[in-house]
């Protein structure tokens, strides 16, 4: 692991994998790092590493003061990494129009401001099947944010695509749930690669693998999804 200080902006703090990550990441006390997390709410962490940068996604069009905070927090440093676990779902949002101020047009805000604060490397979550050409409207705009992201200029961009996340979430979400129960049945029967890349997976999973990606710099577009998150995941945890 590196000594040098490095300068996190982690999306979604608040969130199920956001919420791991910065838990997984603040569990090695020996990490010299930050991480800048804007957040609508108070985050249930004490410690001097993380700084939270609250309020600060009440309005949309105040990009301007959102860069004034998070450069403000930084001191003069330069961000290293955006990780994005933004996302929420249509009935959770709404609407169409909600879903994709989240989806789509936060998180791109959000890299975009991070790029223009010097962070040359880039982790996205997205989800399994994620495609701009998709007939469904879920996968289509997150394959629009992975295209878009990867245009943005960063010198590595790492995309998680996920299946379904498994966690105890802090909004109800009741379809979810009942997928959640079932998912062990389900992912016995995902057999061959074609299908395990969309069995359901541990939140806890994705941060691990998110944390361990963090300290990767070698150049690229990576792609990882179910079996690969897993094998980061393990090689982090030392399992």
């Amino acid at each position: 692991m590196s000594l040098m200080t490095t300068q996190l902006l982690l999306a979604g703090a608040t969130g199920l994998v956001g919420g791991a990550v910065l838990r997984e990441r603040l569990a090695d006390s020996a990490w010299p790092g930050r991480v800048l997390a804007p957040v609508r709410r108070s985050l249930a962490v004490s410690d001097p590493r993380v700084v939270p940068v609250i309020d600060a996604l009440t309005s949309p069009g105040a990009d301007g003061e959102l860069y004034a905070q998070v450069s403000d927090r930084l001191g003069g440093a330069a961000l290293d990494v955006y990780i994005s676990c933004l996302g929420t779902t249509i009935k959770t949002a709404g609407s169409r129009e909600a879903f994709i101020a989240v989806d789509r047009e936060l998180v791109l805000r959000l890299a975009k401001l991070s790029y223009d604060l010097g962070a040359r490397r880039a982790i996205l979550v997205s989800s399994v099947g994620a495609s701009r050409q998709s007939a469904n409207f879920y996968l289509r705009v997150k394959g629009e944010v992975e295209d878009v992201v990867g245009e943005l200029g960063f010198e590595r961009l790492d995309i998680l695509q996920p299946g379904l996340l498994l966690g105890a979430r802090s909004e109800r979400r009741p379809g979810e749930a009942v997928m959640q129960a079932i998912a062990p049945l389900t992912n016995a029967l995902m057999i061959g690669k074609k299908l395990r890349r969309y069995r359901a997976i541990e939140a806890l999973d994705v941060a691990r693998a998110i944390v361990a990606l963090s300290e990767r710099s070698e150049p690229g577009q990576f792609v990882h999804e179910h079996d690969a998150i897993l094998a980061l995941s393990a090689a982090e945890s030392g399992s």
